[in-house]
C-alpha cells in the first residue's frame, strides 16, 4: 500500500509540474525515474505473484501511472516496455520463489518507495 500511495502522489506531482497532461516539447526531469518505476512495477508484478501474492496489484499500479500521465503514444510504449522489461528480467530466471526472489522483491519495493519521494520531494512542490 505504501508504494502505491507514492506513486499516486508522484503521478499527481509529475502533472502538476508539467502543467496537465499535455505533449512536452522535451523530457521531463524526472523521466527517466518514471521510466525506472515503470520497470520496478513489472518486476513487482511477476516476483510478488510468483511469491504467493495473488492478484494484479502491480499491473493496477502501472495502469494508474499511465493514466495520470497520458502518455502520448510513443511515451506509453516507453513505460509498457519498461514495465514488461521488469516482468520479463525475472521470469528468465525463477520458476519458483527463492530466497534471492524474495530478497529482490524487498530491494526493489524500498527502491520504488525511494524514487517515488524523491520525485515528489523534488519536483511536486
Amino acid at each position: 500500500m505504501i508504494l502505491g500511495n507514492l506513486i499516486r502522489i508522484a503521478c499527481l506531482a509529475s502533472l502538476l509540474v508539467a502543467g496537465g497532461p499535455v505533449a512536452r516539447a522535451s523530457e521531463a526531469p524526472f523521466e527517466g525515474q518514471l521510466m525506472r518505476l515503470a520497470e520496478i512495477l513489472g518486476s513487482l508484478h511477476y516476483l510478488r505473484n510468483l511469491c504467493g501474492e495473488t492478484g494484479k496489484q502491480w499491473r493496477t499500479e502501472m495502469e494508474r501511472l499511465l493514466e495520470v500521465e497520458k502518455p502520448e503514444s510513443e511515451r506509453r510504449a516507453k513505460f509498457v516496455a519498461n514495465f514488461n522489461h521488469g516482468y520479463r528480467s525475472f521470469e528468465q530466471f525463477y520458476a519458483s520463489c527463492t530466497a534471492s526472489a524474495s530478497e529482490a522483491i524487498s530491494r526493489y519495493m524500498k527502491e520504488g518507495e525511494e524514487l517515488s519521494r524523491e520525485i515528489v520531494g523534488r519536483y511536486g512542490n
